[in-house]
């Protein structure tokens, strides 16, 4: 027999899984082992939730008496530092099951009458927001005990960062974390990737497009807030792939009152016809926006730059021009300038290096900022796959990113320089002179035209950057 064909042994093996419980039971044990053997996967893990820097212990489907009926947790989570202890109760959900409101609050009364600090639940749900939990339970029971939720493709973005780019110290550990992703990836772990825009995707989609969608409308809040689960996943598969933490752009009034922010993408959606949000990628020269236009059939990425703050309107389109060498003509490329309202001109990238006057406004205003943006045909499918709408988001933002994002800086001046006495100026550049100099060099003195305008003024298409 071909060796093509052997399989080879694996320390947390997806065959012989049987069902939803055996699917659930092993995904729980494998990550709950894993995390007490990796000591710095489980501090990553925990420490967000408020545990100690301690020792990890990990139990699996610990008995608990709750009202003369015996329960059983999924698992335990206990990390001790010194006489601290921290301890949280856990719930796993794999596959398409469901987080259920009944269980949870249950567990919630356990871990109040144990003393517990929290609950931990983790599932393929992933919630519009960070911190969000994807299933409503009574706030009284909220009071003593923390709520936390974990997605599986969150829990799998920490074990990659952690492996290939935080590090694991001990190469023994970093094989077994190693073996966790590897399981985490399988299609039979039912640890599963976003993968539903809901039920309500194809009916809301036709409605936009016909123009006759209502904010009161049965499912459209359910796709909103898909959609803004869809750009969480996306935030997380990014930072998976860049070893950094991506998150969704969201500002403090949305973060206090999600519902808030479903009302807006709701409201954008009926008026507009677009799906839009925005991606903060660190060390990334500004965020990263997706539109999803329903009417068009279309998706954009883009960012805006600010333009240097030095040299003539045609020095700072060469300087976008030449960061956007590797990038496709078809990129389109705005220009705003001062006072302006809206773009003064737009372009695509082809045109602009043959052309680079095209962005310039007819009276040379100043030109203050670009917007580079990306366009890619919109998927209609609510799954996954070809044709889907969440696989176009992915690939317009994978692709926008390595083409574009990931080469532009932003713009930074260059050091001032210390004026020079008229004498020493003359000395360096007309020796004959330097004799018949007879003023002394003074503070008050005004600059000179050598000062304002150097021999050699620096160039913004030059000037090393860095990003912000």
């Amino acid at each position: 027999m071909a060796e093509q064909s052997w399989h080879e042994a694996r320390l947390i093996p997806t065959s012989g899984i049987n069902g939803a419980e055996e699917q659930e039971r092993r995904a729980t044990s494998a990550l709950l082992a894993v995390m007490s053997a990796v000591r710095e996967f489980g501090r990553a893990l925990t420490k967000p939730l408020g545990a100690p820097a301690g020792t990890v212990q990990t139990y699996v489907e610990v008995p608990f008496d709750l009202a003369e009926r015996r329960l059983f947790p999924d698992g335990l989570v206990r990390v001790t530092r010194g006489t601290k202890v921290w301890t949280a109760l856990v719930e796993v959900k794999t596959g398409t099951n469901r987080l259920v409101t009944e269980q949870l609050e249950s567990y919630l009364e356990i871990a109040r009458e144990q003393g517990f600090d929290a609950v931990i639940t983790i599932s393929n749900e992933i919630p519009a927001m960070p911190g969000q939990h994807p299933t409503r339970v009574d706030k009284r029971k909220l009071k003593k005990v923390e709520l936390h939720h974990w997605s599986w493709t969150e829990v799998l973005a920490d074990a990659v960062m952690q492996k290939e780019f935080r590090g694991v110290a001990d190469s023994d550990q970093a094989w077994i974390l190693g073996e966790l992703i590897r399981y985490l990836e399988h299609p039979r772990s039912g640890a599963m990737e976003f993968d539903d825009m809901s039920e309500a995707w194809v009916t809301v989609r036709d409605a936009v497009a016909a123009s006759t969608l209502r904010p009161t409308n049965k499912g459209v809040a359910e796709v909103a807030a898909r959609f803004d689960a869809l750009l969480r996943f996306t935030s997380l598969r990014l930072g998976r792939q860049l070893g950094t933490e991506a998150t969704p752009v969201l500002s403090r009034t949305e973060l206090a009152d999600p519902a808030r922010r479903t009302r807006e993408i709701v409201t954008r959606l009926c008026e507009e016809g677009v799906l839009m949000g925005s991606i903060r990628i660190p060390g990334a020269v500004a965020p990263l926006t997706v539109t999803a236009d329903l009417r068009a059939s279309r998706i954009d990425c883009y960012v805006d730059i600010e333009a240097p703050r030095a040299g003539k309107s045609s020095t700072r389109v060469k300087w976008l021009v030449r960061q956007l060498a590797n990038a496709p003509d078809s990129l389109r490329i705005e220009a705003y300038v001062a006072r302006g309202r809206g773009s003064s001109a737009a372009e695509l990238l082809g045109a602009v290096r043959d052309d680079t006057s095209l962005l310039i406004s007819t009276d040379d205003k100043e030109l203050r900022s670009f917007r580079v943006a990306m366009s890619a045909p919109m998927g209609a499918k609510r799954g996954r796959g070809r044709g889907s709408f969440i696989d176009s988001i992915l690939s317009a933002v994978d692709h926008f990113y390595s083409d574009v994002l990931q080469s532009l800086k932003a713009w930074s001046a260059a050091p001032l320089k210390f004026r020079q006495p008229d004498a020493e100026r003359v000395a360096v550049e007309q020796p004959a002179l330097a004799s018949l100099v007879s003023t002394g060099f003074s503070s008050q003195d005004a600059p000179s035209a050598a000062d304002e305008n150097p021999a050699s003024p620096p160039d913004p298409d030059v000037t090393p950057t860095h990003p912000r």
